[in-house]
């Protein structure tokens, strides 16, 4: 995994990819504090944190595109599944190596409160709070880019769904207003999902038993909570729609309250989408 780890930082800071990623997120930093700080005089640097979530759709998918899309197009993946490591090791030590790169402009962002609390009242634990969840939710959404790379040999590709799912789950709070909150509606939703649910398997695993049988079990369970008690689905989609996003709950952190439960979601998000990128790698790596 250490080796796997150096080998990524090696490429990332002797190309551009991460000086670019940097000089975008300090930009986007930047013009927040410039509009929140200094012009409105107001000492809250998270709402600039709150300002910069939109601009990680953008480069977070940008940053994880090449991770195993570009090895999977040059073939030089076959080499990593040579390594005597196991498929686990190589995509954490993927992992962790974006992770670094991500933690560099943060480690420059961190210096703003202190430097701000040298002209005013800045309330401290709050903001680096906040930096804490930022951080979280970008690691969570690099799990989520890294994945759909994963999935593709085409750059471009990846991060052109990368973004629309990113961007999707941004937006999830204001769509699930205009969603339906009814029993029927709302069933209809999960039985959806579970059909996609089962392809996602399928296609991982080859397993079309598994696949189709967890599609099945979802499916009979919503029918069976629709006939007995329709009452218990309405309104589920929009709440779902709202517990799923990253984002609302890091604007809890914004707004000064410390949420150990985003923590855990985030952290949930992260283990759920590597665990998803090592079952794509090994389908390929025994294929």
């Amino acid at each position: 995994m250490i080796a796997v780890l150096k080998h990524e930082l090696s490429g990332y800071f002797h190309s551009l990819t991460a000086y670019i990623f940097s000089a975008f997120l300090l930009a986007f930093v930047g013009i927040g504090a410039l509009i929140y700080n200094i012009q409105s005089a107001v000492a809250n640097f998270e709402y600039v944190l709150g300002y910069v979530c939109l601009g990680l759709v953008v480069i977070i998918p940008i940053l994880t595109m090449r991770i195993i899309a570009e090895e999977r197009k040059q073939k030089t993946d076959q080499l990593l599944y040579s390594l005597p490591i196991r498929t686990f090791q190589i995509v954490m030590g993927k992992y962790i190596a974006l992770l670094a790169v991500f933690l560099v402009p943060l480690c420059i962002v961190a210096l703003y409160p202190l430097i701000f609390a040298q002209f005013g009242e800045v309330y401290l634990p709050t903001s680096y709070g906040s930096l804490f969840a930022f951080f979280m939710m970008g690691a969570a959404m690099i799990a989520v880019g890294m994945f759909i790379s994963s999935l593709t040999e085409n750059q471009g590709f990846a991060a052109g769904i990368a973004i629309p799912v990113i961007l999707l789950n941004y937006y999830s709070v204001t769509l699930a207003e205009y969603v339906s909150a009814t029993a029927s509606g709302s069933a209809a939703a999960i039985v959806v999902i579970a059909v996609l649910l089962g392809c996602i398997i399928r296609h991982l695993t080859k397993n079309e038993n598994l696949a189709y049988g967890i599609s099945f079990v979802v499916i009979l369970a919503v029918l069976a909570v629709y006939l007995a008690e329709r009452s218990k689905l309405e309104g589920l989609l929009p709440n779902i729609m709202r517990k799923l996003s990253l984002f609302e709950r890091f604007y809890t952190f914004v707004n000064g309250v410390f949420d150990l439960t985003a923590i855990v979601y985030y952290i949930t998000v992260i283990i759920f989408f590597l665990f998803l990128c090592v079952q794509s790698l090994e389908k390929r790596r025994y294929n």
